[in-house]
């Protein structure tokens, strides 16, 4: 593990940090690479031969929206989206919520899933992605569902609301705090990777940037007990729908998504 010369002020205190760091050295055999492993692919709206194989699907190819659709009406929105060189952006507007072209969802409700996406937000940015989203609310403002938060915590007042930060970026909104560092959260503008795992069993799993940030049960007590003091109390069985829509939500800030892809469990 090599440590390299620092040859300027700028680069002073600057830390690479290394785990999970394994090696085998008896009974080495041949073997195929393990189904359901979930592994990074650089490529741009793009899936591997395995990721193919392990039943992934795109849920945008860098080019059209045809499986995603405003969450109040049959199209995609006309105003307030634009795709442009593989990526899809929510352009900033007011700051509104849902006020400019508004939330999309996917055309197709999901349960059980692995749902991967990268996402890029400007300064200040408050977004959020949304799961189990049935649209059966019928609410004014944004589309009411399970929410994978997008801040700028560093500028965001959000970040201080809620209770004990749960409000910050890759939190399960105004329900659970991402237990993660400085080091998982990439600079504003840069791109990150977000995951959302839903597994059968209702066991729900947050990363970002390949680290695990929070798991939590649906509806479970814990989880009841979370959504009782929480904005969602008003809601019955809140995050509990069998299966919904995924949502990008317009909340007035500009932000970037691609790499959106989802393989069923």
């Amino acid at each position: 593990l090599q440590v390299h010369a620092v040859n300027s002020e700028q680069m002073a205190g600057k830390k690479v940090c290394f785990k999970n760091i394994n090696i085998q050295t008896t009974n080495l055999k041949p073997k195929a690479f393990p189904s359901g492993v979930y592994v990074v692919n650089l490529k741009n709206n793009q899936l591997t031969a395995y990721e193919q194989k392990d039943g992934w699907k795109l849920l945008f190819d860098g080019k059209n929206t045809d499986q995603w659709r405003s969450a109040h009406g049959k199209n995609f929105p006309v105003k307030g989206w634009v795709v442009k060189d593989g990526i899809v952006t929510v352009n900033h507007s007011d700051g509104e919520e849902s006020e400019n072209g508004g939330d999309v969802v996917t055309k197709k409700e999901y349960s059980a899933f692995d749902f991967s996406f990268d996402f890029k937000y400007e300064e200040g940015a408050n977004s959020g992605i949304k799961y189990f989203v049935t649209l059966d609310e019928k609410s004014k403002g944004s589309s009411i569902g399970l929410e994978y938060q997008i801040l700028d915590d560093a500028v965001h007042p959000d970040a201080k609301l809620g209770r004990d930060g749960n409000r910050t970026l890759s939190s399960l909104y105004d329900l659970i705090k991402a237990d993660k560092t400085t080091a998982s959260i990439h600079p504003t503008a840069t791109w990150n990777t977000g995951r959302i795992v839903v597994h059968p069993d209702n066991r729900v799993e947050h990363f970002l940037n390949g680290v695990k940030v929070l798991e939590y049960v649906r509806g479970s007590k814990e989880f009841k007990d979370l959504v009782a003091i929480s904005k969602y109390k008003i809601w019955d069985e809140f995050g509990e729908a069998p299966m919904g829509h995924l949502l990008l939500q317009d909340h007035g800030a500009k932000v970037d998504f691609k790499n959106l892809k989802i393989k069923n469990l």
